[in-house]
Formats: structure tokens, sequence, C-alpha cells
């Protein structure tokens, strides 16, 4: 009797341990250090300093439910590098990113603070080989269209035909009863197989929207990238806007360059841009790297770009080091 009491508690313990360890979620912190130094040119004036690059700090896991079902979340802070407080001034929060999801055979569910996909399948897809949001000053001005990152259901497909994976996302106003405010929603799609790749995302907030269209192309030490972006403002009505991007590598080293151009609005006369960026990475590793660029955008009398004042130009020489961790 007491043999078989014996072996009950081991087995129960053993299960118990079982759960235990199928409970058990995965958490990483990551985040990027992104720091440089610059002379920019705002119009007539000019500044040399030590700039911050969108540098953040975030934490994410998963835990394994069972029968491939897992759940999730992440919680990303943005800050300022050059001086260590939290951006506008105020602390670390986490308006970046705030999401918990669940995924499984049938793709992910994902509820929170995210980021708008249709920007980062079409605008965000690397210039200076990093993603377009990381890059600062030297990044593409030209994108433009307001999308709420909170308040938001997000449903994403798992890979489909190869290689191509969908997601739908409303963002709920959570407006007083009677207010005008409306729902936004958002529809991307991204195809990736072999050495290209594709994504198209579109937007609708109240009676604005916009449609992005972009391909990316590998082949050995060249990448070849463009978006086209069309937006139909209420306040100010359509605009077009196209980018294109080349990167060569050789060894440790890449160059880069980049051009862009923004209609005018049809709604508001000499308005439109066109921006140069150039750009040279040195790889000391996979997480680190050091860069130089130049960047300028030219504004006619209308357009704010990059400067928020009408009519005024936009250019830096930046040099600076990039740590991921």
């Amino acid at each position: 009797m007491r043999s078989m009491i014996h072996r009950m508690t081991l087995a129960g313990l053993a299960a118990a341990g079982s759960i235990d360890a199928l409970a058990q979620s995965r958490v990483e912190i990551y985040g990027r250090l992104h720091t440089s130094v610059e002379r920019q040119r705002v119009g007539g004036a000019s500044t040399t300093g030590l700039f911050n690059n969108v540098s953040r700090i975030g934490f994410r896991g998963t835990e394994d439910l069972g029968s491939g079902l897992k759940a999730g979340f992440a919680l990303e802070a943005g800050f300022n590098s050059d001086d260590g407080t939290g951006l506008g001034g105020a602390g670390i929060d986490f308006r970046r990113q705030s999401e918990v999801n669940l995924s499984g055979g049938f793709g992910m569910l994902r509820l929170g603070v995210l980021p708008p996909q249709s920007y980062l399948v079409v605008a965000d897809y690397g210039v200076l080989d990093q993603p377009n949001h990381d890059l600062g000053s030297l990044s593409d001005a030209l994108y433009y269209f307001s999308m709420p990152d909170g308040n938001k259901l997000s449903y994403r497909s798992p890979l489909l035909l190869g290689g191509l994976t969908i997601e739908g996302t409303t963002s709920f106003h959570e407006g007083a009863e009677g207010s005008n405010s409306k729902n936004a929603y958002d529809l991307t799609a991204d195809w990736e197989r072999g050495p290209l790749a594709l994504g198209a995302g579109f937007t609708k907030v109240g009676n604005s929207k916009q449609l992005g269209l972009r391909a990316h192309y590998n082949f050995h030490d060249f990448q070849l990238g463009a978006y086209y972006h069309r937006v139909d403002e209420e306040l100010r009505g359509k605009r077009n806007a196209i980018r294109m991007t080349g990167m060569y590598t050789m060894g440790a080293s890449e160059f880069v360059a980049g051009l862009g151009w923004a209609s005018h609005w049809s709604g508001v006369g000499d308005s439109g841009a066109r921006q140069l960026i150039l750009g040279y990475n040195y790889n000391l590793s996979k997480r680190s790297k050091l860069y130089a660029g130049y960047t300028k955008v030219d504004n006619k009398a209308n357009a704010s770009y990059a400067t928020g004042i009408s009519g005024a130009d936009f250019s830096t020489f930046a040099a600076g080091i990039r740590h991921n961790f």
C-alpha cells in the first residue's frame, strides 16, 4: 500500500511538473540605441547637435498553451538616447506598442496598441537597410497618412499561397454616443518568395483613405525597392507619392541611394516636394553598425514635409551608431 501511495505521489508530481513546464512563458527584452551627430538645416536656420533616432526598449513573450495554441504579448516604449529622457520630456510609456495576442493554426488575433500595418508593409520596407521608422531624420519624409495606433482589434492570417500574409484591423473610435467619430479600418497583404517581395495596404479613416503598393527585389549584391502611395483626404484632396531606393553591398559596407517625389494636393496649390537620400553603412556585427548619410527635402511654397513650416526646405548631414540588443 505504501509503495502504491509513493508511486501515485511521484506520478502526481510529474504531472504537475509537466503542466508547469507547459505553462512556462518565454520573455525577451529587446531594443535599440540609435544616436547620431548631425548638421541640420531648416529653412535658413542651422543646428549642430546630438540626435536620437527612434531608440526604444521592449518586452515580448509567448506561452505555449498546447495543441499549437500560443498566447503572447509585446510592450514597447520609446526614449531619447541623446539625453536619456522619455519622449516629449515625459516618462517611459508603451504607446509605441501594447499588445496581447492569441495565435495558432488559424492565424493570430491581436488586441491593443499596434503600429499601422499598411505603413509597415509599404513605406517601412528598408532605406539604409533599416526599417524606415528607425532612421530618424534620414527617414522617408514624404509618406503621409494618419491611422490611430490604439484601441485596435486585428486578425493576421497564417501563411497562404507560399508566402502571402493578410491582415485586417479596426481601430475603435470610442467616442461619446452621437459624436461624429468613426472607426478606422486597415487591410494589408504582404507576399515574399525568394528574392521578390510585394506589399499592399489600404486604410480608411472617416472619409479619408489611402492606398499603397510596394515592390522589393534582391539579386546578388544589389537591392532595389519602390512604392506608390495615393491619399484621398477629406481636407486637402488627393495626392500621389513615389519613392525608389537602391543598395549595393560590398563586404561589410552598404551604399544606399533613395529618391522620393510627392505631388501637389489637389485642393492646395504649390504643395509638392522632393527628397534625396544618400547613405553609407559599415556593419561591425549583426547587431551594430556605423553609418553616415545625407538627405534633402525640397518643399514647395505650401509644403511642410520634415519641417512643419510651409515652404521651408530641410537637409542634414548625419553620422551615427546603431546597436540592437
